[in-house]
């Protein structure tokens, strides 16, 4: 125990000993879910609204829209099934990164290592095409330097009228 925690009433929890535990008008709160003393407001991730409906992870009640199974084969030779949201699927270089059941926590999974990757890459390219296309770099930033200095050239014209809403 710290020397200042009586006054912040930071203290362990006497039934369970988990740190952050407070007490307050003789009762004692403990951010711990299985303790009986279980408090919500001292969790250390309270919830907060997230993108895409998503729950804050660990919540255990999250359940994906648009389900994908993702068998996967770990660095142990474990064989693991990931209940995915399809939604939330993105590729970063070599990995897969999805939402999973049941916590709704952020993994990364790498394409190496999953055993069926082909319907894991066509859900992928599903999302790919509902989601418009916008310009690539170069086409940013010629959009950026004539917007700025309120210029024209034959190329801007070409990329306005390949991206009229940008």
């Amino acid at each position: 125990m710290g020397f200042l925690d009586f006054l912040f009433g930071q203290g362990k929890c006497p039934r369970c000993g988990t740190k952050g535990a407070r007490k307050s008008q003789g009762q004692t709160r403990c951010p711990n879910p299985t303790c009986p003393f279980f408090d919500i407001s001292l969790r250390s991730n309270p919830k907060s609204p997230r993108l895409r409906g998503i729950s804050p992870v660990g919540d255990g009640d999250f359940l994906p829209e648009s389900p994908l199974a993702i068998r996967y084969r770990n660095f142990q030779g474990q064989e693991k099934t990931f209940t995915a949201d399809s939604e939330s699927l993105r590729r970063t270089r070599n990995h897969i990164i999805a939402h999973v059941a049941p916590t709704g926590a952020s993994i990364s999974l790498s394409r190496d290592r999953i055993q069926n990757l082909q319907e894991v890459e066509s859900a992928l390219a599903k999302i790919a095409d509902s989601q418009p296309s916008g310009p690539t770099a170069r086409e940013r930033q010629v959009l950026g330097f004539h917007k700025k200095h309120k210029s024209t050239s034959p190329l801007y014209e070409e990329i306005r009228a390949k991206y009229p809403d940008w």
